[in-house]
C-alpha cells in the first residue's frame, strides 16, 4: 500500500481509519527514519484537517496549528501531539465547540495531547511569560483553517523572539545548564535520556532557536545528521517498548539495536554518544558566540564614544608562535601558516589549555583543513607540546574535545579511533573510555611534582586503557599499542619500555595491595620483578592513583591509598636491595600481644575496636582526616571455625569487611596454647558500630555453636525481598599457585552480598583447610577476595587438592 493509499484510508474511515493507517505505517519495514516521521506527520495532518473541517463549518477566523516537534514534522511512533487552536476572538462559543470536536477523537485513540486555545495576542503574551511556549511557537506550522491567521502569528512570534533575543537567550542558556545538571551528559550515560540529557534533542532544539534569533548560529556541519540519529534511536525505542519514553534503559538496548539493524547494544551506544558529542560541542561553541556578541553589543557604544565613532580594533595578545588570544578565544595569528607548520595544532592546543581559554572554532577548522601530518617520529617540539597539553589540568578537556570534534586527534593518534565514544558497562566508571583517558591525564597533572619524569606519567595516563578497543586483556593489548605510540611520538627506546610497562601493569599495585598478602615476600618480589626499577615504581604509583580518581568515587579511598602506599614502600625496599627475609609474619604489636595473652589466659575471645584515621604513608595529614574504617582486633584460642564465626557475626551486625588478616601468634615462653589473631578493618553498612561487648558475646555463642548464624542471616534475607535488577555474572574461583611459597592462594570473584565472607569461610572450613590470611576487596557491586590457605599441617595444598577446593567453593557460591 502506497503513502497515498494510507492517507486515503484515513480520510475515508475517520478515526478508526486513521488508527489502522497509522499502525500500517509504523509496521512498514520499507520506511523508517525521516521519511516515516514525515509520513506520520502528514497522515496526522490529513486526519486533523478532516476533523477541523467537520467541526468548523461556518466558523471564520480560526486555524489549527502544530507546534514543537509536531510543528517540525518529526512525529515519533509515541510522540504526543502539540496543537494550538488559534482564533480571532469573534466567536468563542463556536471555538470551544470546535475544540471538543478536535481533542476528544485524539484522546479516544489513546494519543497524548498537549493543547491550547488562544488568540494571537494571548499566544504572544504567554510566549513572553513562558520560554518553553515561545520555543514551541518558533516551530509553528499551519494545518487547517485560516492560513493568514497562522502566518500572522508566526511573523509576530519570530519578530518578538529576535527583538527580545538579548534578554531571552541568556534565559535559554540557563535553562539548558539546569537541565544538564539534572540529567547529566548524554555522551557518557549508560541509560541516557535521549531528549533531556545534555547533548540530546532538547539541546538540538535550543540551537535552532538561537539560529532563529539571528544573533548567532551553531556549527552546522554534521549537526542535522546527529539530530536525525537521535530521532531514529527514539523511534526504535518507542517501537521496542510500546511506550512514549526517551530513556534508553539497559534492558531495551539490544532490542533497539536490532530494530535499527546494528550489531549490538555497544554499537548503538557508541552511535548515540557520537551524536550527543557533536550536539554538545555545537552547543558550547554557540553559547560562547552568543556571549561574545552580547558583550560586544554592551561595550561597543562606550568604545565608539571614546574613539570618536570609529570601529574598534580587536586586541590580539600573542600566546605562542602563530597563536594569539582575541576576544576570549585562542585564534591563529595572521602570519600563521598551518600548511607549513605541522606542529601548529599541538602548539595552539597547548597554548589554549595553558591559558585556560577555548580554541576558536574557525582556528580548529582551518588547522584541520590545512595542517600537514606531523613527521614520524615526531620532532621534540611536537612531543613537548603534547605533554604540555596533557599537563594543563582541567582546561585540557575542553581543548581536547575541540580537536577531536574536527578529527585532529585521530589524525595525530590513529589508535584513538578504537576507544573514541566507547562505552564502559561498569557502574564504577563515570566516563567512556576516551574521556576516562583524558580525565586520568587531568588527575595525573596534579602528581607531576611527585615524579622525576612527568612526561612519561602524562603519556602513560593518556594511553593506559588504549587497549580497550581490542579483544582480550586490555592491559596486554595496550602494552603493544603503547610501545608503538611512544616510539611514534619520539621517545627513545628506554622511555618506550617504561611507558609500555606502565600501561601493562597499571592495575598491578591496587590489585596486589587489596587482594594479596603483603607480609608474604613472594608477593612483594613479584611486583618488584614486574616493575623493574624505582623510577618506574614511582610513576606507577602516581598513575594508579590518577587512574582510580578518574574512574569514579567508588574506585579510590584513603583506605586503598594506604594499602597501595604500604605495598610501594615494601617494593621500594626490595628494589633498593633490602630484600625481606622469609619469616611468616612480623612481630606482634604490644596491643596484639596483650590481647593474645588475655585470650590464652581466659580461653575465650578478646577484642578491641579502634578508629583508623592515619593518612597513607608519604602523605601529609589533613585537617579533617577521612576515616579509614575501624580496626577490629580479635584474639581467640586456636580452634576450628574462627573465620566463618567472625565473618558471620559481623554480617549479622551489618558490618562491611574492608580487609581481613588472620594469623597464628607465637606466645611467650611459659604460656600454653596457640592463639589466632584477626586484624580486620570494618565499617558500618548504615547506622553506628555496635558495642565491642555485644560483638564479643555473639562471637562466644557463634564459636560454641549456640548461635545459629546461617538461620539468622536467612531470616534477614527473607524479610527483605530481592529487588529486580541486572543479573550478575556467576562467581569465579581460581587458584594462583605461584603467588606464594608459604600458602596456596585461592581467589574469589563474586557479586558482593551480605554474608558472602561467612559463606566462603564456612565452605573453606568444610574443606578442612586452614586460612592463613584473607584479603577482602569490594569495588561497586563486585567482591574480589584472596585467601591464603594451607593444609592442617601448615603447608601449601597439593595442586589437585587446591583445584578441588576451589571447584567446591565455586559450586557453593553458585548455589
Amino acid at each position: 500500500m502506497t503513502g497515498t493509499d494510507v492517507q486515503k484510508e484515513a480520510e475515508d474511515s475517520g478515526p478508526s481509519g486513521y488508527a489502522a493507517a497509522r499502525l500500517r505505517l509504523l509496521t512498514e519495514e520499507t520506511r523508517s527514519g525521516p521519511p516515516r516521521r514525515a509520513a506520520l506527520a502528514e497522515l496526522t495532518d490529513d486526519w486533523l484537517t478532516g476533523l477541523f473541517a467537520a467541526g468548523a463549518e461556518g466558523l471564520r477566523g480560526a486555524s489549527l496549528v502544530a507546534v514543537g516537534g509536531y510543528g517540525r514534522g518529526e512525529l515519533s511512533p509515541r510522540s504526543d501531539l502539540d496543537l494550538l487552536l488559534l482564533h480571532d476572538g469573534s466567536d468563542t462559543k463556536a471555538v470551544a465547540a470546535l475544540a471538543d470536536r478536535l481533542w476528544y477523537p485524539v484522546w479516544d485513540l489513546g494519543l497524548d495531547l498537549d493543547h491550547s486555545v488562544r488568540t494571537p495576542a494571548e499566544a504572544r503574551k504567554t510566549a513572553g511569560e513562558d520560554l518553553k511556549v515561545q520555543l514551541g511557537l518558533l516551530d509553528a506550522r499551519h494545518i487547517a483553517g485560516d492560513l493568514g491567521l497562522t502566518a500572522g502569528l508566526r511573523t509576530a512570534v519570530l519578530a518578538d523572539w529576535r527583538n527580545q533575543a538579548p534578554k531571552r537567550l541568556p534565559e535559554l542558556q540557563e535553562l539548558c545548564a539546569e537541565r544538564a545538571e539534572r540529567q547529566g551528559e548524554l555522551q557518557y550515560l549508560l541509560e541516557p535520556d535521549l531528549k533531556e540529557a545534555r547533548g540530546g534533542l532538547r539541546d538540538a532544539t535550543a540551537l535552532r532557536a538561537v539560529a532563529a534569533s539571528w544573533l548567532a548560529d551553531a556549527p552546522r556541519e554534521g549537526l542535522a545528521d546527529a539530530r536525525r540519529r537521535l530521532l531514529d534511536v527514539r523511534d526504535a525505542l518507542h517501537l521496542a517498548t510500546g511506550r512514549a519514553t526517551d530513556r534508553l534503559a539497559l534492558q531495551e538496548q539490544d532490542q533497539v539495536a536490532a530494530e535499527l539493524g546494528l550489531l549490538d547494544a555497544d554499537t548503538l551506544l557508541r552511535q548515540v554518544y557520537e551524536a550527543a558529542r557533536l550536539v554538545s560541542y555545537a552547543s558550547d561553541v554557540t553559547w560562547r558566540e552568543v556571549g561574545r556578541v552580547l558583550r560586544s553589543r554592551a561595550v561597543r557604544p562606550r568604545l565608539r564614544a571614546m574613539l570618536g565613532g570609529g570601529k574598534p580594533v580587536a586586541e590580539r595578545s600573542p600566546l605562542a608562535e602563530g597563536v594569539v588570544e582575541q576576544d576570549g578565544e585562542v585564534v591563529l595569528a595572521r602570519a600563521a601558516r598551518p600548511e607549513r607548520d605541522p606542529v601548529l595544532p599541538l602548539r595552539a592546543a597547548a597554548a589554549a589549555a595553558q591559558a585556560g581559554l577555548p580554541l576558536s572554532l574557525h582556528a580548529v577548522r582551518r588547522m584541520a583543513a590545512a595542517a600537514r601530518p606531523v613527521p614520524t617520529p615526531w620532532p621534540a617540539e611536537a612531543r613537548e607540546q603534547l605533554v604540555t597539553l596533557l599537563g594543563s589540568g582541567r582546561p585540557t578537556v575542553e581543548v581536547w574535545e575541540a580537536l577531536e570534534a574536527e578529527g585532529l586527534i585521530t589524525r595525530l593518534l590513529p589508535d584513538w579511533e578504537r576507544v573514541r565514544c566507547r562505552p564502559q558497562r561498569n557502574a564504577v566508571h563515570l566516563w567512556t573510555v576516551d574521556r576516562h583517558l583524558i580525565e586520568t591525564a587531568v588527575q595525573a597533572s596534579e602528581f607531576t611534582r611527585r615524579v622525576s619524569r612527568p612526561d612519561l606519567l602524562l603519556v602513560a595516563a593518556l594511553l593506559h586503557d588504549i587497549g580497550k578497543g581490542w579483544p582480550g586483556d586490555h592491559s596486554v593489548a595496550g602494552e603493544i599499542i603503547a610501545k608503538d605510540v611512544a616510539a611514534r611520538i619520539g621517545f627513545d627506546r628506554h622511555d618506550v619500555t617504561v611507558v609500555a610497562t606502565l600501561v601493562r601493569h597499571h592495575l598491578l599495585l591496587v590489585e596486589t595491595a587489596t587482594r594479596r598478602d603483603l607480609e608474604d615476600p613472594a608477593t612483594v618480589r613479584s611486583v618488584a620483578e614486574a616493575v623493574g626499577s624505582q623510577g618506574t615504581l614511582e610513576l606507577l604509583h602516581a598513575l594508579t592513583e590518577a587512574d582510580a580518581l578518574a574512574t569514579g568515587p567508588a574506585a579510590w579511598s584513603s583506605w586503598r591509598g594506604s594499602l597501595v602506599a604500604d605495598l610501594v614502600k615494601r617494593v621500594l625496599a626490595v628494589l633498593a636491595g633490602d630484600a625481606p627475609d622469609d619469616p611468616e609474619e612480623g612481630a606482634p604489636t604490644a596491643e596484639q600481644e596483650r590481647l593474645a595473652l588475655e585470650a590464652a589466659a581466659t580461653g575465650s575471645p578478646v577484642l578491641a575496636l579502634r578508629a583508623q584515621t592515619e593518612p597513607p604513608a608519604g602523605q601529609e595529614p589533613s585537617g579533617d582526616p577521612e576515616p579509614l574504617g575501624v580496626e577490629l582486633l580479635i584474639a581467640v584460642p586456636d580452634q576450628p571455625g574462627v573465620l566463618p564465626a567472625v565473618a558471620g557475626v559481623l554480617a549479622m551486625h551489618r558490618l562491611t569487611v574492608r580487609t581481613a588478616e588472620l594469623r597464628s601468634l607465637t606466645l611467650p615462653d611459659g604460656v600454653d596454647g596457640s592463639v589466632l589473631l584477626l586484624d580486620w578493618r570494618v565499617a558500618a553498612e548504615y547506622g553506628s558500630l555496635p558495642q565491642a561487648a555485644r560483638l564479643r558475646a555473639d562471637l562466644v555463642r557463634a564459636l560454641d555453636g549456640s548461635l545459629d548464624i546461617s538461620g539468622r542471616l536467612a531470616e534477614r534475607d527473607a524479610a527483605y525481598p530481592r529487588r529486580r535488577g541486572v543479573v550478575a555474572p556467576p562467581p569465579r574461583v581460581s587458584v594462583h599457585p605461584a603467588a606464594s611459597r608459604l600458602a596456596t592462594v585461592i581467589e574469589v570473584r563474586s557479586q558482593d552480598a551480605p554474608g558472602l565472607l561467612f559463606r566462603i569461610g564456612s565452605a573453606l572450613e568444610d574443606a578442612s583447610v586452614r586460612v592463613r590470611s584473607a584479603h577482602v576487596s569490594t569495588l561497586g557491586a563486585n567482591a574480589v577476595d584472596a585467601f591464603y590457605v594451607t593444609g592442617p599441617e601448615g603447608a601449601p595444598l597439593p595442586g589437585d587438592e587446591a583445584v578441588s577446593v576451589a571447584r567446591k567453593l565455586e559450586e557453593t557460591l553458585r548455589g
